[in-house]
């Protein structure tokens, strides 16, 4: 330890040691340029040096001397001399020069005093001394500090160590930390004793001196400071009695900074210091916002009860909504649903409920002036094309991507040409064939999307269709369009419960499904009951056992529900071999690791049961679960496990040699844990811009040296890093993957360079699609890929978003990581799920569409056009002042669409706004002081 120690301060404090004569006078750099300036003046100092050296010296023969009674106005003298002497930045104050070269003697001559007020006082002026002697004698400051402190009475107490300057302080605080990482400590939490400890005083006087120093710096405007060095002494969590109004606001953006980069469990209590922080200046808004990251119910019903105020909670309620946390959890009573209803007012329930969302998301469709549907040739621009051939390889493809880039395209406007508003009877539908149908007739849920009322009764009408398929459709389409809405009338639950137990796959894949996308993120128990036997019943099919955990994955999408992850457990121990090498088990076990989406440590249990099971499958749920625990934390040590898991090199057997051999021995290991490593490392470090941009460099050596199953997740794994945020860097590695030589590599580039831009309408993203397109006229999958890039780039003609991360990518929605996931997951053998007959797949993307707008409302909640200014967000935590917080902007009148990396602010100071970060709907309240400025200007 001792070198390390030592090894610290030199290289900042000195590097000008060979001009010097005596090794023991190397201080503070700043004491070394004095040093330097002396001897160049060559030692002519002014008259009043002179005069101040001479009166230092006197002071100190009068601290030699037998008279006891001069001992106080001498010391007394001294520190004024020392706290009155301002001096420059760079320069050391002129009585601590002088008095450098009598600080041994000094030393020596207090270890004689006997204890006493004067000596208190003489070891305060020598721990301001200590600080130019730092690098020989190290944490001298401090003890001398600590020794002055046991000597006083305690009616007395030594003064506030601001009193000797804000130096003074920060060389303190740096001794603080280091000397509590010296201290040993053993398992209790209780210090051990050492025999080389020089600095008196327990763990608790650093800790109140620590926090001394830590209202001084507050006080100074150096909130970072106080934070690192509450934090480096463990009791952050103090720091809510010392800020005040002036102070909290940045010392909580600070920390809120600091969560991703700390290890578990600082992060979390980082989190949870900030939010009492908030609580306690009544910041509603933005302690729910961190209730929400810490999915704690209890804190969440707090700060929702808190304000009395009907507006803020109608904005609390928004972003509630948003987040998709089950209103249940806002009840306070402990009986259940029917006296919870009564409670919430009307107007709250509709806010937490989203219903306003559909006619909100019409109304900006109509601002924008993109009310209008798009034909799949507004979208495709084919003339631009520059293919040889016109003839239609393969129509009942082209058709089917015309059935998702229509629904993606006009998701949520309700009003496409093909499906919502058809003429009868010639409906897109019957242009597909067979499980085509599904698709089809599930499009019409995506372009009635959170539209509950008119939807239900579009659908309604093939849900009697005489055709499996298209009945399977419409009840997949009754679960997308109450996706994220909640309604009273449970209509979807309703509908769908019944085809549960439909003998027919189809129906019974699309019901549940469909109750997993209506229902996802609402941790329902009647849900849980009658989903579960499906999970557990060992007669159904792989393919619906899979879904339904999913399924179930997707409703209680981080809630660490113990009766399903050990349902799903019991599952993958009891189920025989073969069942388990089905390519389906990999979405049984994504729906065990949704669970613990965003709990970090709350899954070990579950990862040591799942080491026990012995078929493959675990190496697989391992990585899965794992992964999903630390989703967005941009936790390093979890990255650097799952890029181990990458390196392993897995043989795959040639069966042609030896096929005699080949039965006998043990088939080859799967190697499926690789493809969901890398997209985990996408996963982890999504959410923290650091993390992200490192994680490119990865997945670029990955690419280069990976084995096939690698290089095929690494094009997803780059779509769900920056989902719905086209980077240039992003779009041109893509754009080179979408040409690879292995096609199922292509494949995915393609998918991502859709993800990446997803509702961007981004124009570069748009052209090299048209290109591949030309590139790809006769590889169909290749073309049916590239249309859905398309569909995906121009989603919602540019209104939507599938980035999991809102409220300035700060909270991140579980259910839309869910979603991404899922559909991720089906990519990672895109032959033998979207390509084949499960290309309904790609609807698992709709719990991660959301309209990207700010509309702002007045307390009634209606419409009102302000100006706003929206421009690229800029990072201002800990910079000093007040810089500005966007870059580059432009000034609209809202509703406006808000890009990911954009942030709004008002243009002007009439409104007040309820919410802290301009996203979504917002609040305003009129600003009373706001009419008399304007008189004044006049």
């Amino acid at each position: 330890m001792q070198p390390t120690k030592v090894s610290i301060p030199v290289p900042s404090k000195d590097p000008k040691k060979k001009e010097e004569d005596k090794p023991e006078e190397d201080g503070k750099t700043v004491a070394a340029k004095k040093v330097k300036d002396e001897e160049k003046e060559g030692e002519d100092l002014s008259e009043e040096d002179l005069q101040l050296k001479t009166e230092l010296e006197m002071l100190i023969e009068r601290l030699r001397e037998s008279n006891t009674g001069l001992y106080r106005p001498a010391l007394e003298t001294l520190r004024t001399l020392i706290r009155t002497s301002t001096s420059s930045m760079t320069s050391v104050p002129k009585p601590l020069k002088f008095l450098h070269p009598h600080y041994p003697d000094l030393q020596s001559l207090y270890e004689t005093w006997p204890s006493s007020e004067d000596k208190s006082l003489f070891a305060d002026i020598l721990s301001v001394l200590a600080m130019t002697y730092s690098d020989t004698q190290p944490r001298g400051t401090l003890r001398y500090r600590l020794l002055s402190a046991s000597l006083r009475p305690a009616s007395a107490p030594l003064s506030e160590p601001g009193s000797w300057g804000h130096e003074y302080v920060r060389h303190i605080a740096a001794e603080l930390g280091e000397e509590y990482n010296s201290r040993e400590f053993d398992e209790e939490g209780v210090e051990k004793e050492s025999e080389e400890n020089k600095v008196p005083g327990t763990v608790d006087d650093l800790r109140s001196l620590a926090l001394e120093c830590a209202t001084f710096l507050l006080q100074h405007n150096a909130e970072p400071d106080a934070v690192d060095l509450l934090e480096e002494l463990e009791i952050v969590d103090r720091i809510v009695d010392i800020v005040d109004e002036n102070t909290y606001e940045r010392v909580c953006q600070y920390m809120i900074r600091c969560v991703n980069l700390l290890p578990p469990p600082d992060d979390l209590s980082f989190l949870r210091t900030a939010h009492s922080i908030y609580a306690k200046q009544n910041k509603f808004p933005q302690a729910l916002s961190l209730s929400i990251r810490l999915a704690d119910p209890e804190l969440i019903r707090k700060d929702f009860n808190a304000p009395a105020n009907l507006a803020m909670k109608k904005q609390l309620a928004f972003l509630l909504a948003r987040a998709q946390v089950p209103k249940e959890w806002l009840e306070t009573n402990e009986d259940g649903m029917d006296d919870g209803q009564s409670e919430l007012p009307e107007d709250l329930l509709d806010a937490l409920s989203n219903t306003r969302l559909s006619t909100q998301f019409k109304e900006f469709g109509k601002e924008l002036n993109v009310l209008e549907p798009k034909s799949l040739e507004d979208v495709y621009k084919s003339h631009l094309e520059n293919t040889r051939s016109t003839t239609n390889v393969d129509s009942a493809k082209a058709n089917l991507a015309g059935t998702f880039v229509n629904a993606f395209v006009n998701a949520g406007f309700g009003n496409d040409k093909l499906m919502a508003k058809a003429e009868e009877g010639n409906s897109w539908v019957y242009k597909n064939k067979d499980h085509g149908m599904l698709s089809a007739a599930a499009s019409l849920g995506l372009s009635l999307l959170w539209d509950t009322d008119e939807g239900l009764s579009q659908v309604d009408k093939y849900t009697y269709s005489s055709e499996e398929y298209i009945k399977a459709g419409a009840l997949l389409a009754t679960g997308i369009l109450n996706s994220g809405v909640r309604t009273e009338a449970d209509a979807a639950l309703a509908l769908l419960g019944e085809y549960v137990e439909n003998k027919s796959v189809p129906l019974k894949t699309s019901a549940i499904t469909g109750l997993g996308l209506a229902y996802a993120g609402s941790q329902r128990q009647d849900l849980l009951e009658l989903l579960i036997p499906y999970v557990a019943d060992e007669s159904v099919s792989m393919e619906i056992a899979s879904i339904t955990s999913l399924a179930l994955g997707f409703i209680f999408v981080g809630s660490g529900n113990g009766e399903v992850a050990s349902t799903i457990l019991q599952t993958l121990m009891e189920r025989e071999d073969k069942y388990l090498d089905e390519k389906w088990a990999r979405f049984m076990v994504l729906g065990l690791a949704l669970l613990y989406l965003g709990l970090q440590d709350a899954s070990d249990a579950t990862i040591a049961t799942l080491r026990a099971i012995e078929h493959q499958i675990s190496q697989t749920a391992v990585v899965l679960v794992d992964m999903c625990s630390f989703a967005g934390t941009g936790n390093v040590l979890k990255v650097q496990e799952l890029l181990h898991y990458c390196d392993e090199h897995i043989e795959k057997k040639d069966d042609k040699n030896d096929d005699k051999d080949a039965t006998t021995a043990e088939p080859s290991k799967d190697d499926t844990f690789q493809a969901f490593a890398v997209i985990g490392i996408a996963l982890v470090a999504t959410g923290e811009e650091i993390g992200a941009e490192m994680s490119l460099r990865q997945f670029n050596h990955l690419m280069h040296y990976g084995e096939p199953i690698i290089r095929k997740a690494v094009p997803l794994a780059l779509g769900l890093v920056s989902a719905s945020n086209p980077q240039l860097p992003i779009m041109d590695t893509l754009s080179k993957y979408s040409h690879d030589s292995d096609l199922q590599v292509a494949l995915n580039a393609i998918f991502a360079m859709g993800l990446i831009g997803a509702g961007t309408n981004n124009a570069r993203l748009a052209q090299m699609l048209r290109q591949l397109a030309g590139y790809y006229y006769k590889e169909p999958d290749c073309l049916f890929m590239v249309r859905i890039a398309q569909g995906l780039v121009h989603m919602g003609k540019g209104t939507l978003t599938i980035n999991p991360f809102f409220s300035d990518r700060t909270i991140m929605s579980r259910t839309a990581v869910a979603g991404l996931l899922a559909t991720l997951t089906a990519f990672t053998d895109a032959k033998g799920f979207v390509l084949d007959k499960y290309h309904w797949m790609l609807y698992y993307l709709v719990p991660a569409m959301y309209p990207r707008f700010l509309i702002t409302l007045n307390e009634e909640l209606e419409n009102i056009p302000v100006s706003v200014r929206v421009g690229q967000a800029v990072d201002v935590v800990g910079q000093a002042g007040k810089p500005r917080t966007i870059s580059g902007f432009q000034t609209h009148s809202t509703p406006v669409r808000l890009g990911t990396t954009e942030r709004a602010e008002l243009a002007t100071e009439e409104f007040i706004p309820f919410a802290h970060v301009l996203e979504g709907f917002v609040i305003l309240q009129k600003n009373p002081g706001w009419e008399k400025e304007d008189k004044m200007d006049i």
